[in-house]
């Protein structure tokens, strides 16, 4: 089936990344998201998606410099997924960080689209400062309720994460979306290829917030999570991811996971 999704009409001329993978409503462009995001044409996207790296492991310059698994997973040496890029910031260069591709992804975002960033609670005050630096209207704060957590005596469980939302200017009360929850209850997912990977029903209720049929960009396509549940919803979807070994693991999944399900539906139609 001929793609539906063109580059073309999302990038300007001669900025096409060298490699990149896609399907018939999904891409997902091997690049660095700092200098990728700046060849978007203007107003061409409907949502931005996103959970960038948190950079948020430890308050000490040697706490931060460790291995992403060391930071974020407990997992043994000889089970341990593949350290991502990104993480090793402090926190003042990471906030100028993000609202340097923030503010270019705002220029490349429809007016009144939505952003919702994933952030733990050791970055919430500096991601909803980038937001706003870059031009976004801060909104709000939705959570993601993990459920189980690591018990701490005498303390409270750290047992969610919490996306970060707004859009890019007034956001009209009459788009044709519904009223979405404020809490998503759902676990880490099991057999996951990222050590930060999200769970693949959590997406498809979080790209809700996008009108039925836009388009959205994960710049931080990670395990390829967001682009396939947009994929799966009925929406088009571009993503970015500069690890090498993630792009491949991201590509092979969504294209993947795809396939099987349209190979499922068209023998479900020819036993009819």
């Amino acid at each position: 089936m001929e793609h539906s999704l063109k580059l073309e009409t999302l990038i300007k001329e001669g900025c096409i990344p060298k490699e990149h993978t896609g399907g018939e409503n999904w891409e997902i462009l091997h690049g660095d998201t700092l200098k990728l995001v700046k060849s978007f044409h203007p107003g061409v996207f409907d949502a931005v998606i996103t959970d960038p790296p948190y950079a948020s492991g430890g308050t000490k310059q040697n706490e931060r410099n460790r291995t992403t698994n060391q930071k974020y997973s407990s997992m043994r040496s000889e089970n341990a997924l593949p350290d991502f890029d990104g993480d090793n910031k402090d926190q003042r260069s990471w906030t100028h960080w993000m609202a340097e591709w923030l503010y270019d992804v705002r220029k490349a975002c429809k007016s009144g689209a939505p952003i919702c960033l994933f952030i733990d609670w050791r970055q919430y005050p500096s991601i909803t400062d980038a937001l706003q630096w870059a031009g976004w209207i801060w909104r709000g704060t939705a959570v993601w309720d993990k459920g189980n957590s690591r018990p701490q005596k005498g303390r409270f469980r750290q047992q969610a994460e919490y996306i970060v939302w707004g859009s890019n200017g007034p956001m009209p009360v009459n788009r044709p979306v519904s009223c979405l929850p404020g809490v998503f209850r759902y676990g880490n997912p099991q057999n996951r290829i990222h050590v930060t990977e999200k769970p693949l029903q959590l997406m498809k209720d979080v790209i809700q917030i996008c009108e039925p049929g836009g388009i959205l960009l994960d710049p931080f396509a990670g395990a390829g999570t967001t682009i396939l549940a947009a994929a799966e919803e009925g929406y088009q979807a571009v993503g970015i991811e500069v690890t090498d070994a993630y792009y491949k693991l991201g590509t092979d999944r969504v294209r993947f996971a795809l396939d099987v399900a349209k190979q499922y539906k068209e023998d479900g139609r020819d036993g009819e």
